[in-house]
């Protein structure tokens, strides 16, 4: 009898559920809007009550407690999303399928997923960026999920600010972090109103995105020197930013790392949408395996 695997990638508008074969390949996948947990989970369990599986993985918006000696492991945290604060995400899923599972971030199931299909395939490490409405990382170090105490923020690291940068920043925690000066917001913010896609790809905004997005670069190279780093998101589909991404992190390195080729170091995601729900499912037959 052939088994089947479950993927939950969690955000904060949509959930997509999926199950797939042996073979990863996707035999059905549905998209649920992210309302309340009654509403939405009562999808997610009918989903899954019709598809029933041997194990499943769970990428979830933050934050989220992953630390397993937690009282409140598997739960979304200090999420502002009306409804979702404190919810035993994990939890609940237990209580109605008794199935092996893999509980992180959606950002780390998208690390992944690129890690064993995508940009990254091949290598042992990555660094998976989505610059969208928010700034997000995960991570994969000697083909491990990066976690600690908790799971990667790296959307909120601070930043050194450009020299010609008058945009306070809108993060409401820290206002000049990556996320406060470089999520979609943001630059719309520094344009004054203007919708990314509309400002010109030669204006000095371009620029200044680019600075702060090669900053963080530097900083996760310094610190965990990954063999890829990967964008999606919104805002990494503005093609422009990618040479100006990568001359300016050389830049900014100074010399002072010898790095792989920027053109194979800083990339895009090669899986686009399904980079999350493929880490998913991937974790999901690992986990499946051990038990």
């Amino acid at each position: 009898m052939t088994k089947l695997y479950g993927a939950i990638e969690a955000g904060g508008t949509k959930f997509v559920c999926a199950v797939s074969d042996e073979n990863l390949n996707i035999l059905k996948r549905v998209k649920i809007p992210t309302t309340v947990p009654a509403e939405t989970m009562a999808e997610v369990f009918k989903f899954f009550d019709e598809n029933p599986v041997v194990a499943m993985g769970i990428g979830s918006f933050g934050p989220i407690d992953v630390n397993r000696s937690s009282d409140t492991y598997g739960y979304i945290t200090t999420t502002p999303k009306k409804g979702w604060a404190n919810y035993n995400f994990l939890g609940d899923m237990k209580a109605h399928y008794d199935i092996p599972y893999v509980w992180t971030t959606d950002v780390n199931v998208a690390a992944y997923g690129e890690l064993k299909k995508g940009s990254a395939q091949g290598k042992n490490s990555c660094i998976y960026l989505t610059v969208g409405t928010g700034v997000g990382g995960g991570g994969v170090v000697n083909g491990q999920l990066l976690e600690g105490f908790g799971h990667p923020e790296m959307g909120h690291i601070i930043m050194r600010r450009h020299p010609e940068d008058a945009y306070q920043g809108n993060c409401p925690y820290h206002h000049d972090c990556l996320e406060g000066l470089c999520a979609g917001p943001a630059v719309e913010g520094r344009a004054g109103g203007i919708k990314a896609f509309d400002i010109p790809k030669d204006a000095k905004d371009w620029e200044i995105e680019a600075y702060y997005l090669a900053q963080a670069c530097v900083d996760y190279t310094v610190i965990l020197s990954p063999e890829k780093i990967i964008f999606g998101g919104g805002v990494s589909k503005q093609d422009q930013l990618f040479p100006m991404i990568r001359k300016s992190f050389a830049e900014q390195m100074n010399g002072y790392l010898k790095t792989p080729d920027l053109d194979d170091y800083i990339v895009h995601v090669a899986l686009g949408d399904d980079a999350g729900i493929t880490g998913c499912l991937l974790l999901a037959q690992e986990e499946a395996a051990k038990n």
